[in-house]
């Protein structure tokens, strides 16, 4: 079955915000059996989105529309969607009374124009928000759904999960979804050598590039629930005996939270030394609940001359650089040194936007010890002073990863 998702507001148009709602409810609905086909942005202008709508309603067995339903003068889903299937918009006793309780347990004077958030044509149902004052429709004619979601992703999130998942059944059919997450390897790298894995009947595989590296995701269809596990579960392990300790993690799975636990299971304590990355790297860490056990503290040794208080040898620096193999290692024994801990990781590199002692932007210098072991690793990322930070502390971790599984 094949869906479209329609997302409203001029402020997409304009790059204002970004539209992270479509991307959701793509993956939502995959997990339900539906094709998404396409995905449109379109302004706040009524005969735009009756344009749109009909073109959609057309091709595709369910619609989903996002924002829009607010009370303002440039919210125009309802009166769009009314037009479209030539119904009339009217008050609904039921939804204006929620509303106005809905203020009144705030606190707050609900305006007038918030009763068009009330109305609803004939052949749609409320669908409640409990996170918002838009309730979302749901109607269904000639065999096909239009469903109208509010635009504030904590809303939407909310209601798809609470009051529409649970009552929009896809085909009859069992949709699994699994993901690989692998570390230094370009996309086209990885396509590649996915190209050697032989096709597999309703199975299909994707890459998709991240700023954690590259994202494999496999999709298996089946009749049977067993039967979409098992197709799963060898391409899976194809996968992951070509590519090996590049692969890092899978599904929901962060990699702050994977060397967390490496550390908390090892009784390790770590500590930091950035330069390039500015403090990034220890935030990633301590977003992580708990990573107090084991994460003593961090600096960030933005100059040379703080690189030398902390404990980096001046001479060391004037030899190699502060961009250097050399002084990545000297950084993260210090690190280690400096703050008592277990393990010390350290970055060095040239974030741009000029090149640096001869280096090119984007050059980054990893280092990790843990006192007996030392190793630096050398990457090129690509351009982009934020991109390159956070790839460089992502990287930062990947190494750390590798050291505490002893992996070369």
């Amino acid at each position: 079955m094949r869906a479209e998702i329609i997302s409203i507001g001029s402020e997409l148009l304009r790059g204002e915000i970004a539209d992270t709602n479509a991307p959701y409810l793509a993956q939502e609905l995959l997990k339900l059996g539906y094709e998404v086909g396409r995905i449109t942005l379109v302004g706040d202008d009524q005969e735009s989105i009756v344009e749109v709508l009909r073109q959609a309603w057309e091709r595709s067995d369910l619609v989903l529309t996002v924002g829009g339903l607010g009370p303002t003068q440039d919210d125009l889903t309802r009166e769009a969607v009314a037009k479209f299937f030539g119904e009339r918009l009217e008050i609904d006793p039921s939804l204006e009374r929620w509303l106005r309780e809905t203020f009144q347990r705030l606190g707050r004077r609900m305006p007038e124009e918030n009763l068009k958030q009330a109305t609803l044509i004939s052949s749609a149902r409320s669908v409640p928000n409990p996170k918002g004052t838009a309730p979302g429709w749901w109607v269904e004619r000639e065999g096909k759904r239009l469903i109208a979601l509010p635009g504030p992703p904590r809303e939407l999130e909310r209601m798809w999960r609470e009051k529409i998942a649970p009552q929009l059944h896809g085909p009859e059919q069992v949709v699994l979804c699994h993901t690989l997450k692998i570390w230094s390897l370009s996309e086209s790298e990885v396509d590649e050598e996915l190209s050697a894995l032989p096709a597999v009947a309703n199975l299909q595989i994707g890459t998709y590039a991240k700023f954690d590296g590259i994202h494999v995701q496999l999709v298996a269809r089946a009749e049977r629930r067993e039967e979409a596990e098992r197709l799963l579960a060898e391409t899976t392990a194809r996968i992951r005996s070509l590519f090996g300790e590049r692969i890092w993690g899978q599904n929901e799975e962060r990699l702050e939270a994977l060397v967390g636990e490496l550390l908390r299971k090892r009784e390790l304590t770590l500590a930091t030394m950035e330069s390039c990355t500015g403090g990034l790297l220890a935030d990633l860490l301590t977003n992580v609940p708990g990573s107090s056990e084991y994460f003593k503290g961090g600096l960030v040794t933005y100059s040379n001359e703080f690189k030398v208080t902390s404990g980096v040898s001046a001479e060391l620096i004037a030899r190699h650089g502060a961009v250097s193999a050399e002084v990545a290692e000297a950084m993260a024994e210090a690190a280690r040194q400096r703050v008592n801990a277990d393990v010390g990781v350290a970055t060095t590199g040239v974030a741009g936007p000029d090149p640096l002692e001869g280096k090119p932007v984007g050059t980054v210098y990893t280092g990790v010890s843990d006192g007996v072991r030392k190793r630096v690793t050398h990457r090129l990322y690509p351009q982009g002073r934020l991109e390159i930070k956070r790839r460089a502390a992502f990287g930062a971790l990947f190494e750390l990863r590798k050291l505490l599984l002893g992996e070369s």
